[in-house]
């Protein structure tokens, strides 16, 4: 696991492989998240409803979501 060092204006810099892993480019949007004591940098996805598209797929048992529909 590559180690990264802040710099004295509080910036790092993504290693090569990570970049690449993400396919980041100059100008991509990354989000920060604290966890505890660790911090996660994630890609912002382009396009956020396709990213999220199909998450839910499987959630509901068969035919679970029809029956609540025809109930109201």
């Amino acid at each position: 696991m590559p180690e990264v060092t802040m710099s004295s204006k509080n910036q790092i810099v993504v290693p090569r492989g990570a970049r690449e892993a993400l396919r980041l480019k100059p100008g991509s949007k990354l989000e920060v998240l604290v966890q505890g004591d660790s911090l996660v940098v994630m890609r912002v996805p382009r396009n956020p409803a396709r990213a999220l598209a199909g998450s839910l797929r499987g959630t509901y048992p068969s035919g679970y979501l029809v029956r609540e529909r025809e109930s109201w």
